[in-house]
């Protein structure tokens, strides 16, 4: 027998959901009625997390060992699941460690030392993302913890695990993926220490970065591994990163600016992620050298080639539980899985590219989607969910109406390198149609048991407008709406949304009447529900006015407004931290401050009362003393609203919308971040994957 068959992991029997409740198998008090164990499943079902478990299995050492700063949830919608399942189907015995005390060096030791190496990932969430809002305030609760308890991972988890487990086991090949490494795989701007700072492979202690969409790459590092090629002989996987003492075998590079150069000089970062933005394409990609002091040298390989319809099938069609481990039970489980469990990931990638969004720096912008086949299949094993109660909660991704790649070019050729897509007007080469999400959407609620598929993924929405055929838009209306349909305009003024790589105001106007109209035709009140951001590179306060004169006009006050988060490696990050955009190098307006930023939030939600001092203030500081008054178009009166108290910190004002909840971790942004190794989407969320993209 092989070595690879004497490996493979023993796959056990995971009972249909109907069938483990016919069984009438008597559910314990107090435990979870749609939890692992009402389900019939047991620990067999799930990858060994104790040295018991390997026990049972009869195994006396791991292949791999994954260390996730995530509980461990058995389902395709989490990335750490989708790469255990799949290493496990090339044969490979993995052990997974999940939110280990990182204080406690024999956490990490609790499987053994692997036979090939450890996988690192922070989870599905950014650590510092997940830790803290905008405002740099701790969070109260972790949706990726059983029970929803914070404090379960450190800060920079994936640098703090590296470490540990480098520190105990000298020798064993570290590979770093998802979303919190494949974003810091160079040097970046890190926002919570408001400094650049290296790139994570040196800082972690690892071997190896896995970016981007990890299935082919963790395959082919495993695969090397298991050959007997040592780590540092692995620099040939595209989506991988490496360093390296010597350049004498690195061929086709491009060599980036030294680390010393981008410490010195905030200009020379901004060139250097423009370098790094151009070549973010599968196929037309260069490899990258960000050179370090005392000769050393991190490698960038070109990203993966995206995953045909088969491959990303696969990757789907695993034999995932579905569920959360039995050890959570007690504590209720696992929340993050409430919002994804009845929900579809349709495809990955966007051409979309937002400036406040990772996505192209992660997923790519060459669009890949899901067989009809597959999501038909995963959509019935939703409807046999004890808790399924007829409504498929999304079919979507990062854009949920972006169903094929912008055009027949990018699939030989890639994406254009300075040219986008949908910006400023939707490209004339562009393969405009909703043809085949229309039939997809037909088909799923179709199904037995299904009465309503609801799309709440962004759609973008100048890509609906230049569609000739109005099939799709009336559809949604008609089936996929539930009273109010989420948009994501951002901002009205054009010289904000031209920095942010959105469509004008008046391709928004264009949607709102369109879709209005499409609603008074059906017979139907619906509304749109529009996501604002403020303080945004680009943004002073004459814009933030802009805005706010347009909320006053909407009629009612959005309850949704996020103040621009600066994640790692997004175009509007780089603004934030270098004063310029990148692509031009001219100087851009940035609002800083946590007062001016306090200014731009309270001004888009001028009637709370408590905003009162602040909202003066901005008006008078923009020279619109105008909107103070008495009159129709005023947004406050002269004087203070009775009985409201004057904030004792402007700073902490008025509350963002970054905290947990429909917009915040867990959520409808939360099913984009598709990490490397941590590839899912129940991911990053607006805010970690890409400081706010909504389609």
């Amino acid at each position: 027998m092989s070595k690879r068959l004497s490996n493979k992991a023993p796959q056990h029997h995971r009972k249909h959901p109907s069938t483990a409740r016919a069984t009438g198998r008597p559910q314990r008090a107090n435990l979870d009625p749609c939890g692992p164990t009402a389900l019939g499943f047991t620990r067999a079902d799930f990858p060994p997390t104790t040295r018991a478990d390997m026990e049972e299995r009869g195994w006396n050492q791991c292949d791999f060992v994954y260390v996730s700063g995530d509980a461990y949830v058995d389902h395709p919608s989490f990335g750490t699941a989708i790469i255990v399942r799949l290493l496990e189907s090339h044969g490979y015995r993995v052990g997974v460690i999940a939110q280990p005390d990182w204080r406690d060096p024999a956490s990490v030791a609790a499987l053994g030392e692997p036979r090939l190496g450890f996988f690192v990932s922070a989870g599905n969430m950014d650590s510092m993302v997940n830790h803290y809002s905008v405002s740099k305030h701790r969070r109260r609760t972790d949706a990726y913890t059983p029970g929803g308890a914070s404090g379960a991972r450190p800060d920079h988890a994936v640098v703090v695990y590296g470490n540990l487990i480098r520190r105990t086991f000298k020798e064993t090949p570290i590979i770093l993926g998802g979303i919190e490494a494949s974003l810091r795989r160079l040097a970046h701007y890190d926002y919570w220490s408001d400094r650049l700072k290296r790139s994570i492979l040196l800082d972690s202690g690892a071997d190896l970065v896995s970016y981007g969409m990890g299935e082919r790459s963790v395959v082919a590092i495993a695969d090397a591994l298991d050959s007997g090629l040592p780590a540092e002989q692995i620099t040939y996987i595209e989506g991988t990163v490496y360093r390296t003492r010597s350049l004498d075998e690195v061929y086709d590079y491009t060599l980036l600016p030294s680390w010393d150069e981008l410490e010195a000089d905030r200009l020379t970062y901004a060139k250097s992620f423009n370098t790094q933005y151009e070549n973010m394409d599968p196929f037309s990609g260069k490899r990258l050298v960000e050179p370090y002091p005392h000769n050393v040298f991190v490698v960038q390989n070109p990203p993966s080639k995206p995953l045909s319809q088969p491959e990303f099938d696969e990757a789907y069609d695993l034999p995932y539980t579905r569920t959360y481990h039995p050890d959570y039970e007690a504590a209720g489980g696992v929340p993050a899985l409430k919002e994804v469990k009845m929900s579809l990931i349709s495809n990955r990638g966007c051409f979309g590219e937002c400036s406040f969004c990772a996505l192209t720096f992660h997923q790519g912008r060459i669009v890949q989607t899901r067989s009809h086949k597959s999501l038909l299949a995963e959509a019935r094993k939703i409807t046999q969910e004890p808790d399924f109660k007829g409504y498929i909660h999304d079919v979507g991704g990062p854009t949920a109406n972006f169903r094929q790649p912008a055009c027949k070019k990018q699939l030989t050729r890639g994406a254009c390198v300075h040219k986008r897509c949908l910006w400023p007007d939707v490209c004339r080469q562009m393969d405009v149609s909703h043809r085949d999400y229309v039939q997809l959407l037909r088909e799923l609620r179709s199904l037995p048991g299904v009465k309503k598929v609801f799309v709440r993924s962004g759609i973008r929405f100048d890509y609906v407008l230049a569609d000739t055929d109005d099939t799709f838009i009336r559809e949604l209306c008609a089936h996929h709406v539930s009273g109010q349909l989420k948009v994501a305009p951002e901002h009205v003024s054009d010289a904000v949304l031209s920095v942010m790589g959105k469509p004008s105001r008046s391709v928004y106007d264009r949607f709102v009447t369109k879709y209005r109209e499409v609603n008074k035709e059906l017979g139907k009140k619906q509304y749109l529900v529009p996501y604002l951001m403020s303080s945004h590179p680009g943004s002073t306060l004459r814009e933030a006015v802009e805005l706010a004169e347009y909320v006053r006009d909407m009629g009612y006050m959005p309850e949704q407004v996020q103040d621009f988060y600066p994640t790692p490696s997004t175009m509007s990050t780089c603004m934030y931290y270098t004063g310029v955009d990148p692509r031009t190098m001219k100087p851009i307006y940035v609002p800083k401050s946590a007062h001016e930023k306090a200014l731009q939030r309270a001004l888009i939600q001028y009637r709370k009362p408590e905003n009162y001092d602040l909202v003066v203030e901005a008006l008078r500081k923009a020279g619109r003393g105008d909107l103070i008054g008495f009159g129709p178009k005023c947004l406050v009166r002269p004087t203070r609203p009775h009985g409201t108290k004057q904030p004792r910190q402007s700073g902490r004002q008025a509350k963002s919308f970054d905290g947990h909840g429909a917009r915040g971790p867990v959520g409808k942004g939360a099913k984009r971040g598709a990490n490397a190794i941590g590839r899912n989407r129940a991911g990053q969320g607006r805010e970690a994957n890409r400081g706010g993209h909504r389609g």
